[in-house]
């Protein structure tokens, strides 16, 4: 969640670390701050935005130094204010830390240390680190390890001290740690786009793995101490991909990203034949012709990409699917082992819950198939396949083109294993495959209701409740879509089966209540109109997303916003374009912050 940088070279440390951090605030903070190096340790931090610390940094005058880090931070233990953002110090001043994650036992590891003289100045799990590092002997790597044996939790930290100050020393238990490889100089990151100004060769650390960086060289060992070897690799993708490119926001420019994105996904995995060519999965078919079981674990948009994935693989192979929201999947006991395949989604493939439901599912002897979009991240290095998205760079928090291209790939993946258990004949996949590799210019008609799309979000501007529905995949892009509303806009919003109206949630209807149909071309259309019918009695205005040609649906609605007409599998792929600009300009007409909505994250990377 929170954004770390680290630089270590011939350069003035400052200028390099607060762009770091300008590039990582998508990732969502509530204040900021940075250390220098410089004989002695130099601290400024602010709460709020990354402008706030600049102002202070300008009254301040220069900071020099050609070691430095800093930190973008998002609450957990202590109010976001000057004194709880980081980095912390010891109580000498020589020692200064930065956290992503959580330290579980630090209220005992605190009182510990104020019962032996240390005063602390923060409410937050992080000090402790400083201050027990202030209490161990050796070089810095070996009093970081020693304190981590210490500590409980998911965490990465990054350490400065005076008494070795050609070093910068990190470690990594779950939160995501990145070391950007140059010349004569390296940087440490939480990630990519941090490094991206410098280099973009990567090197990603491992689990459980401490890295000493200094200007000419990275080093990396174990807890125990033992040096390791880890495999650097290239980022295809350059800082200008995760520029606005003439946008008013990145949201907007990643919405109208999305039909590249969907085609990016989809290129070099059709053979000349038609038929789907996986080898990136690097497995034998035998052992998905074995699987008698998928499961899908996700959170959040990821989530809903998985319901998607599940009408797929059920309809297309006949496998029975069970879903779950990763947070929830390991607290009960699911039945898995080796005939089961688990099908992990994370965009950032760092976010804590998906990693341990993947984990835990490992460990019952399921065979774990991650789809992400970042390379080199800790789900895709410890899945044992991996599918990637292709979706470039996601500055926006709320997620969009991967939410695009997370139901592309799981479509893929769906397919291919229809392909390799013969569930289905290799004329129907070609007439599917060709099917998708319409959407990218599908959704890109999508985009031309833009303007429609605004003068409905003057109408939902003032709205207190929306409620969105919609029946077998309209459902999770009723979902998807209430989850954009209220994330940007901060309108309450909900998304329901359009059948499980009158067992409850119909209470909430009243006059004037929009609710947004999902209404699109499929077999249960005829009980879609019948939904709405019931929220119209009760006096809702109702928006239904339909399908190109339908001329029945404008007598059942206030406002019609017509998509492309898909295959009903597909029909989530061209419904959320038009309800993420929906949610956009409602949030945008409310004045809110589209790109870092508050209290929200990129990547959850705390339980």
């Amino acid at each position: 969640m929170c954004g770390i940088v680290g630089y270590i070279g011939p350069d003035q440390a400052l200028p390099i670390v607060l762009e770091g951090l300008r590039r990582l605030e998508y990732r969502g903070y509530d204040s900021a701050g940075v250390a220098m190096l410089d004989g002695d340790l130099a601290v400024v931090k602010r709460e709020g935005k990354l402008s706030e610390l600049e102002h202070a940094l300008e009254v301040m005058g220069p900071m020099p130094g050609s070691v430095g880090m800093g930190h973008t931070r998002w609450a957990t233990h202590g109010a976001p204010t000057d004194a709880n953002a980081h980095p912390h110090l010891d109580c000498g001043g020589r020692v200064a830390v930065i956290h992503n994650g959580i330290i579980e036992n630090f209220i005992d590891l605190r009182s510990d240390l104020e019962k032996r003289g240390h005063v602390l100045a923060s409410e937050t799990d992080t000090e402790v680190v400083a201050h027990l590092i202030e209490e161990k002997e050796g070089t810095l790597a070996d009093r970081v390890r020693e304190t981590v044996s210490e500590l409980e939790g998911a965490y990465a930290l990054v350490v400065l001290g005076t008494d070795e100050p050609d070093v910068i020393v990190g470690v990594r238990v779950s939160s995501p740690l990145i070391v950007g490889l140059g010349v004569g100089e390296n940087i440490l990151a939480s990630d990519i786009p941090a490094v991206l100004q410098k280099t973009r060769t990567v090197l990603p650390i491992d689990e459980r793995h401490i890295v000493e960086v200094r200007a000419s060289n990275v080093r990396v060992t174990d807890l125990d101490g033992n040096e390791v070897e880890l495999g650097p690799f290239e980022v295809e993708w350059d800082v200008a991909r995760a520029q606005k490119g003439g946008f008013d926001d990145f949201m907007l420019k990643e919405i109208h990203e999305q039909p590249s994105a969907i085609r990016d996904t989809l290129v070099g995995r059709v053979s000349e034949q038609g038929l789907l060519a996986m080898d990136e999965l690097h497995t034998d078919t035998d052992v998905l012709r074995e699987v008698d079981k998928v499961f899908v674990v996700a959170c959040g948009t990821a989530f809903h990409s998985g319901l998607v994935a599940k009408y797929a693989i059920e309809h297309w192979t006949r496998l029975p699917v069970e879903i779950d929201i990763a947070s929830e999947f390991r607290y009960r006991d699911p039945v898995l082992g080796p005939d089961t395949l688990t099908l992990a989604v994370s965009q950032s493939g760092e976010t804590i819950d998906t990693l341990e439901a993947a984990r835990h599912a490992s460990r019952q002897g399921s065979k774990v198939l991650a789809v992400t979009n970042t390379i080199g991240s800790s789900l895709a290095r410890e899945a044992d396949l991996v599918m990637y998205t292709h979706a470039g760079p996601e500055i926006c928090v709320a997620a969009t083109k991967t939410f695009a291209t997370q139901m592309a790939a799981l479509h893929l993946v769906a397919l291919y294993l229809a392909q390799v258990r013969g569930a289905m004949f290799p004329v129907e996949i070609v007439e599917i495959v060709n099917r998708m590799r319409e959407l990218p210019g599908q959704v890109r008609r999508t985009l031309r209701l833009a303007q429609q799309v605004h003068g409905i979000a003057e109408e939902l501007r003032e709205a207190r409740d929306v409620l969105f529905i919609g029946r077998h995949t309209g459902y999770p892009a009723a979902l998807e879509g209430a989850l954009k509303l209220k994330e940007l806009s901060y309108v309450h919003a909900e998304g329901y089966p359009a059948g499980e109206l009158k067992h409850g949630p119909i209470a909430l209807v009243e006059e004037g209540v929009p609710v947004v149909a999902v209404a699109t071309e499929c077999h249960v259309y005829p009980k879609v109109l019948s939904n709405i019918q019931e929220v119209r009695a009760r006096g809702a205005r109702v928006i239904a997303v339909a399908s190109e040609g339908d001329e029945e649906i404008a007598a059942h609605a206030s406002h019609v916003l017509f998509v492309p007409r898909v295959p009903e599998l597909f029909a989530p792929v061209v419904v959320t374009p038009p309800l993420q600009m929906l949610a956009y300009h409602v949030a945008k007409l409310r004045g809110c912050d589209v790109d870092q909505p508050r209290n929200l994250a990129k990547s959850v990377t705390v339980e």
